[in-house]
């Protein structure tokens, strides 16, 4: 069984997450560590609980997902990847990290591209890639049916749902991803998103005042 270890980093308080199986080795998601004593903390937490990481996988780009993807790769010599719809908005990286007053190097290398509706492999473990756009074109979410859990990015929260206002964000496609991407999952999957808490597919469509299901 997978499990999720959350991590908080950088001013947007963005939510990073490690998908770990029973062998110790584990996927790095949406790395968003900003600075040197945040990357320190992630290496001291896998080097201490003896990890493997084996990729990093990323639900979207926007700026705070992206910062911390470099010294993850060098760290671990480990690949990147994220859906093919969201090129355009990794390479306006720089420029939004100029806008925020992030220092930022150079943008990082894409390794592979995740498809929609197949599944990665971890082990013996699957987790199934769900197309969800609107908060950004190639915003992705990671299912994992056996453990009840999604990793959500930007898309959806509690109670509340991924802003559009950014290029490439459009709010009816937006709720069209949300209405049949996530609010068809069962009520019991518990939502890890990209900022705040988690929350659970049921109680959004209860009572998102965004959209219900």
């Amino acid at each position: 069984m997978l499990r999720v270890e959350t991590f908080t980093f950088n001013p947007f308080q963005e939510n990073t997450y490690l998908l770990i199986n029973d062998d110790n080795e584990c996927w790095i998601v949406d790395p968003g560590m900003y600075g040197v004593d945040e990357e320190q903390a992630m290496f001291r937490f896998i080097a201490d609980n003896e990890l493997k990481p084996q990729q990093i996988i990323n639900t979207h780009a926007h700026i705070d997902h992206v910062l911390g993807i470099d010294a993850m790769k060098q760290k671990y010599n480990i690949k990147f990847g994220m859906h093919r719809l969201e090129e355009p908005v990794l390479a306006n990286a720089g420029g939004s990290a100029m806008m925020f007053g992030f220092n930022f190097g150079a943008t990082p290398v894409v390794d592979f591209f995740i498809e929609e509706n197949k599944s990665l492999q971890l082990g013996k473990d699957e987790v199934t890639v769900l197309l969800t756009p609107g908060h950004s074109p190639g915003s992705i979410v990671f299912y994992y049916e056996p453990g009840q859990w999604a990793i959500g990015g930007d898309v959806l929260f509690l109670g509340s749902v991924g802003r559009t206002d950014l290029p490439g964000g459009n709010q009816d496609v937006l709720m069209q991803s949300i209405q049949s991407q996530l609010y068809t999952l069962p009520d019991a999957t518990v939502v890890h998103p990209g900022h705040g808490p988690a929350t659970h597919i049921g109680h959004e469509k209860k009572t998102n005042p965004f959209i219900r299901g």
